[in-house]
């Protein structure tokens, strides 16, 4: 189901026409409009909420673009500018899948599951599931998406910090599962002081997780592939209460989707 689903909630990130709705609003940079259009559905909080929701930022990058981002717009309108820009692009890609009853089908399927499963422990699942669902059923599909996979992400992190993994290490991880080496250099951490960075390295191979290279021990790809594991399992709960059928029926509906997507968020646009 994550790789059915994960690709249409991606729009958000690697398509022009979400990042195009942000800017619109009066948004400068990318990351301003992340935080705000991301970040919306939890209202006006302290930047201490959204980086705990968020878990795995650098220290105090929430607090760059929260709360200034509410002088430029409001959650409201954050929202619906993130939603109308991915719906735009769904509608770009998808092309003639769009009025087909597949898509309708798959929408409401896609909706059944994600307001199906508790709320308890899950703060951006919960922000979402307060949120009204669309009637235009490519937007349904879309708030469908990205509620369930805030809904995994809230396991997520239930799984790293289960682990004791934090917010740089799950990264470094990722990276060396990714097979990038040194983990320093992925994307999403390269940016941090060299020292704060050397003090992660530091504390996982204190820990045995990676070796004196900075690759993997055993025991550190074994963390790794316990948190994937617990991660999946946490994710289940959508699923599990739809009948067996209609779970075959939302994969079949899927399919043709997912396919679409994947070509057309590799094709530069």
């Amino acid at each position: 189901m994550f790789d059915l689903i994960e690709p249409i909630a991606l729009v958000n990130f690697f398509a022009d026409e979400p990042h195009e709705a942000m800017a619109a609003l009066g948004f400068s940079t990318y990351w301003d409009g992340y935080f705000a259009g991301r970040s919306a559905p939890l209202g006006r909080v302290p930047a201490e909420v959204v980086d705990a929701a968020f878990y795995n930022f650098g220290p105090g990058e929430a607090a760059r673009h929260i709360p200034q981002v509410w002088e430029t717009t409001t959650p409201e309108a954050a929202h619906a500018a993130r939603q109308q820009g991915c719906v735009a692009a769904l509608v770009r890609i998808l092309g003639d899948l769009v009025p087909s009853p597949g898509l309708s089908r798959a929408a409401d399927l896609l909706t059944r599951a994600a307001v199906s499963a508790p709320v308890e422990g899950r703060v951006m699942y919960a922000a979402l599931r307060a949120l009204p669902v669309p009637d235009e059923p490519v937007a349904k599909l879309w708030h469908a998406a990205n509620m369930l996979r805030e809904h995994r992400g809230d396991g997520h992190i239930v799984a790293l910090m289960a682990e004791q993994i934090d917010r740089t290490e799950c990264h470094v991880l990722l990276a060396l599962d990714s097979g990038i080496h040194p983990p320093e250099t992925f994307g999403r951490i390269h940016h941090p002081p060299e020292p704060y960075l050397a003090s992660v390295m530091a504390g996982l191979r204190e820990r045995g997780l990676v070796d004196a290279s900075g690759h993997f021990t055993d025991a550190g790809r074994a963390t790794k592939d316990r948190i994937e594991a617990m991660t999946d399992a946490l994710a289940e709960a959508p699923y599990a209460r739809l009948e067996s059928v209609v779970v075959d029926e939302l994969v079949t509906v899927l399919g043709p989707i997912t396919s679409r997507l994947k070509t057309g968020l590799d094709t530069p646009g």
